[in-house]
């Protein structure tokens, strides 16, 4: 199917966000209205452009307020419409994006509603325009896909159809699956976007955080479907309003809306992310320190580590991960065209499964949350736990952790929203006893990061019957009949090792033990400093 992308989903000036809408391989793309508006190229110079580029103006949006109008409203959202129409005529776009109105002088008349818009797709059509009719979630009177599909029914015009965006279905948690019973040549337009589940007002909601597929946490996929089991067949378009990427490169972002939509499209058909069973190693650059990773390695008793001369400064250049068949995961990502490594640069190279139980339990990254938690969903199959967010002495850290089907490889994604420079990436290894550990740490000079007196206060208050980790520098946990035990080494370079111990079936990752951690950090670099 096509690929289309909203102009509005991406930073930069309007040819800044062709170029790279081009670059990342689409078909087509959506023109908001806003983009033109401040560009100083004409609408014919904007066409040429994008015929130069190879790409096609699928929609053109918004058209505001048009429906349902007192007879002297609609008079001027008419004559309003008879300017898009011939502005649209220059760009070469055939279709218009009309949204539900959220007007005050909006009527709660559908029949109204339906005569008004079969005159609008009349006045279109002479144009060579078709209607694209989209309820919005916070439309005055029409916020509901069904709702909009039985006005345009009774509209009854062949120019004028709906539009569907899955963001203003699934966050007012409407079952989709009534969109199989509208007909796929009445559904004009789809347009796609994922999001996190928040509690708040769904106009900021959707205007701050959306994201792209795979990026959140609705079912785009079982929304596809449905569509595609209408029998829509046009293009497949990203519409995401996000504070983020407004800000971002665009050809980045332009290159992960394109993965997004090239793993969707593979989901419904089937999809095949690698089958995933350990950490064959991890491999970390020594930087100047090799004497002292190396040091360090030695008392953490683990093999699966390797140790490479070379780089500015220590940090985490590669990740092994177990598969029973390499060449079938790689295939994938080749199929996905995705990039080999994580997006904070981290080689993921697929290898055969090692003999005996992985020492390693997880691996942390630093990148960018929404572009991480997408590879990892896309390359490597992983599912997302909760997003949190975690108190920094200096700000606040995202934190979510990904983990294959079998539990077996475990990503834990973090990303600070303060620029203290503390470093994010670590190894976590597994022990079967954490306190005997802090011990042989300290006696080889190099001891766990000091925890304070006050937490081990707070856990006797948290945790009756916890052992007595004081003096220690072990941090706790518990979760049902579950215990967890870790600590944390001090970082060298980019990089540190927290040593666990699992008792009880515990699936977690001590997350009420990260502020600790983090203060603990930064008064370790304090005092080096």
């Amino acid at each position: 199917m096509r690929k289309s992308i909203a102009t509005v989903s991406l930073s930069g000036t309007l040819p800044e966000k062709l170029h790279a809408v081009a670059a990342a391989g689409f078909d087509g793309f959506e023109l908001f209205e806003n983009d033109l508006v401040a560009c100083p190229l004409s609408p014919e110079d904007v066409r040429l452009m994008a015929a130069d580029l190879g790409l096609r103006v699928e929609l053109y949006q918004p058209f505001r307020d048009a429906e349902a109008l007192p007879p002297e409203r609609f008079a001027d959202a008419l004559r309003r419409a008879e300017h898009k129409f011939r502005l649209m005529t220059r760009l070469g776009a055939d279709l218009l994006l009309v949204c539900s109105n959220v007007s005050p002088q909006a009527i709660d008349d559908d029949a109204l509603a339906a005569e008004q818009l079969h005159t609008l797709a009349e006045r279109a059509a002479a144009h060579g325009v078709r209607i694209a009719y989209e309820a919005l979630a916070w439309g005055r009177h029409v916020d509901d896909y069904l709702r909009s599909w039985r006005i345009v029914r009774m509209a009854g015009h062949p120019a004028l159809g709906v539009c569907l965006d899955s963001f203003h279905i699934l966050s007012k948690g409407t079952d989709p699956v009534g969109i199989e019973a509208i007909p796929g040549e009445k559904i004009f337009f789809l347009q796609l976007a994922d999001a996190p589940r928040l509690t708040m007002d769904t106009l900021q909601w959707s205007r701050h955080y959306r994201c792209f597929p795979g990026q959140g946490d609705f079912d785009l996929a079982g929304f596809t479907r449905h569509v595609l089991a209408a029998g829509y067949r046009g293009p497949l378009s990203l519409e995401v309003f996000n504070d983020v990427f407004r800000r971002a490169d665009p050809v980045r972002t332009a290159a992960d809306a394109m993965l997004s939509l090239r793993f969707l499209e593979r989901d419904p058909g089937g999809g095949a992310p690698p089958d995933l069973t350990d950490f064959g190693y991890v491999e970390l650059a020594t930087g100047p320190d090799g004497e002292r990773l190396r040091r360090l390695v030695e008392v953490l008793g683990v093999d699966r580590v390797r140790l490479v001369d070379g780089g500015d400064a220590a940090e985490l250049r590669a990740v092994g991960i177990g598969t029973p068949d390499p060449a079938a995961a790689d295939a994938h990502v080749a199929a996905l065209s995705a990039p080999d490594h994580a997006p904070d640069g981290t080689r993921v190279v697929f290898c055969a499964p090692r003999p005996g139980e992985s020492a390693i339990d997880h691996v942390a990254l630093t990148a960018p949350f929404a572009e991480a938690s997408l590879w990892c969903r896309c390359v490597l199959g992983l599912r997302p736990h909760e997003s949190l967010e975690l108190p920094d002495p200096y700000g606040l850290v995202r934190s979510r952790a990904m983990t294959s089907v079998n539990g077996k490889v475990m990503l834990a994604l973090n990303m600070a929203d303060t620029a203290s420079n503390v470093p994010w990436q670590h190894v976590a290894v597994v022990c079967d006893d954490v306190v005997g550990m802090a011990r042989r740490l300290t006696a080889a000079g190099e001891p766990p990061l000091r925890i304070p007196a006050n937490y081990y206060d707070d856990l006797d208050a948290r945790f009756p019957g916890a052992p007595d980790l004081r003096g220690t520098d072990v941090l706790y946990d518990r979760a049902g009949d579950g215990e967890f035990l870790h600590l944390y080494t001090a970082t060298i370079g980019r990089v540190f090792f927290e040593v666990v111990q699992r008792i009880g079936g515990y699936s977690g990752y001590g997350a009420a033990n990260t502020p600790v951690r983090l203060a603990a950090q930064h008064g370790h670099k304090m005092r080096r400093e």
